[in-house]
């Protein structure tokens, strides 16, 4: 029986979504092609069909949890609602919903350098959304804080994930202290 190229597009669009949160909430290494196909509702030898390998997936995963990312940023009315979006116990506890930055940025590094280059143009792409909210004068001051602002909110992130378990408060502390700071700093 022939697949309808709307129905392969549907595949490959569940095959994505699926890889993108189980690659988010657990690491490329913990996340078999197996385990990705069954939950799409495919069978593992449909996955060829779509992918050359696990590593392609895994960088396509990637571009595609960034580019929702990028989205969900450049709908944020201003600094302060993205803040106060991004810096809550709700984001820090849904790994696979949330930022790619943040839940792939320590493996990205010891994958290829294909993948590396995915989530630098995502990166790029999360920049360009915060610098819309920066109020310097000049291109490259904007940039700057955009990028200050980025890896303290990526850093509370990933820190407040760290100790979620071991120490809740301090978790919670973590988030609240850099979205006060940055709000006070950014005139969020």
């Amino acid at each position: 029986m022939r697949v309808t190229k709307a129905k392969v597009a549907e595949h490959r669009r569940a095959i994505l979504e699926t890889a993108s949160r189980l690659f988010r909430e657990r690491g490329f290494r913990d996340v078999g092609v197996a385990e990705i196909m069954q939950a799409s509702g495919l069978t593992h030898g449909a996955f060829y069909g779509h992918f050359r390998s696990k590593a392609d997936l895994a960088d396509q995963a990637c571009r595609e949890a960034c580019a929702e990312g990028i989205q969900n940023w450049l709908a944020s009315a201003d600094l302060t609602a993205l803040l106060d979006r991004y810096l809550t116990p709700a984001h820090r506890d849904a790994p696979a919903r949330g930022c790619a930055l943040s839940a792939l940025g320590a493996e990205v590094a010891r994958q290829s350098p294909e993948l590396q280059k995915s989530y630098a143009e995502g990166l790029e792409g999360f920049l360009a959304a915060l610098e819309r909210h920066m109020k310097e004068a000049t291109p490259e001051e904007r940039r700057r804080q955009a990028l200050a602002v980025l890896s303290g909110m990526i850093g509370a992130l990933t820190l407040a994930r760290g100790v979620a378990e071991g120490d809740p408060a301090l978790s919670a502390e973590i988030l609240a202290a850099m979205r006060e700071t940055l709000r006070a700093k950014f005139g969020a």
